[in-house]
């Protein structure tokens, strides 16, 4: 079976698929978007274009549709999708809580069709690495991650503004980054979630975000977004008892850190330091901490596509499932309550 895919919704997202899915072989079958520009855009780029989603469904070159309109949509479209026979891809999140989402698995089971979310940045490089690192225990046992993530750019745009429409920077952002984080270390078990979820420069919605989930592994996790810190910080640090890892960009610059020579014991005398005097926290003698490169990870985002086409086909499972993007949203759940409440939120 080859996906012919119908896009439902052509803004920057639904752009990035017209132009990117045909290298995983996916047919860009038809295009639809109630915007007069974006439908002159898709026509220009030689797309057969729909106004309505409705037509777009009862197009039978269609076999699956890629959901790319704001997030309060996605459980209304996905239902009219499957009810249309269509395989349906939503984009992130796949929808605003968890009973949306059981009810959009549920009528894509009734339906019969397959149903997963695009959760692209699982096959981003910066994040691979440290998941390479804890797969491979390259820094013996992990203690904390921290995934921070700031722009200076500010305000937010468009519908990403508003409430009602599924705007904020957790359903933006967060839902990839706690992803990650699950996706990270499949077997762990969530023991607490607590977070602080800010308003900073938006009325409505949420532009800063601290979630601190304790893993049952011993790793906690600290993922940190602001669309208003000025001085970047590292995209990745991850701590063992043999080593630090810190990725600081998306671009994957960054090393791991050891120590040369097992610093078995503390300076003999206190040392005057900037921090005044000290023992513990005195510079490190030379020689004392070593860096080696980062591990080298091949990734492309379209194998989204290769995966979902093998799925199709019965050649794999899906690499995304929706008991994974449930669990995504359960912790989105549990930080909104805990940040109202000033409280963690224990998990059974």
């Amino acid at each position: 079976m080859k996906i012919k895919l119908g896009i439902i919704g052509y803004g920057g997202m639904g752009k990035w698929h017209a132009e990117n899915a045909p290298r995983a072989g996916v047919e860009i079958a038809a295009v639809c978007d109630i915007d007069e520009v974006k439908q002159k855009e898709a026509v220009d780029a030689g797309f057969k274009m729909y106004q309505t989603a409705e037509e777009l469904l009862k197009d039978p070159e269609v076999n699956t549709v890629i959901l790319t309109v704001p997030n309060y949509l996605h459980k209304e479209m996905c239902v009219k999708a499957a009810k249309a026979g269509k395989n349906v891809i939503t984009e992130k999140p796949a929808a605003l809580n968890v009973q949306e989402l059981d009810e959009m698995e549920a009528a894509c089971k009734e339906a019969g069709v397959f149903f997963t979310s695009h959760q692209n940045r699982r096959w981003d490089k910066d994040m691979l690495i440290v998941k390479k690192a804890y797969d491979e225990g390259m820094l013996g046992n992990i203690f904390t991650i921290e995934s921070k993530l700031h722009s200076g750019n500010g305000y937010m745009h468009e519908w990403h503004l508003y409430k009602k429409y599924g705007g904020g920077m957790i359903y933006d952002w967060g839902v990839h980054l706690i992803d990650q984080i699950l996706f990270m270390m499949p077997d762990a078990k969530i023991k607490s979630v607590y977070a602080d979820i800010k308003n900073v420069l938006h009325e409505e919605v949420d532009d800063y975000f601290k979630i601190i989930l304790k893993m049952d592994n011993g790793v906690t996790a600290h993922i940190e977004l602001s669309t208003y810190i000025l001085k970047y910080q590292p995209r990745w640090i991850a701590a063992g008892d043999k080593g630090t890892m810190v990725v600081n960009t998306f671009g994957c610059d960054g090393a791991i850190y050891r120590t040369g020579k097992m610093l078995e014991k503390l300076p003999p005398q206190i040392t005057e330091t900037e921090a005044g005097p000290t023992r513990q926290f005195a510079p490190v003698p030379p020689g004392g901490i070593v860096e080696e490169k980062l591990p080298e990870i091949e990734t492309d985002w379209v194998d989204f596509y290769r995966n979902v086409d093998d799925v199709l086909n019965k050649k794999a499972e899906s690499k995304i499932k929706i008991s994974e993007v449930r669990r995504v949203l359960s912790v989105m759940e549990a930080a909104w309550k805990s940040s109202n409440t000033g409280e963690a939120v224990l998990f059974g």
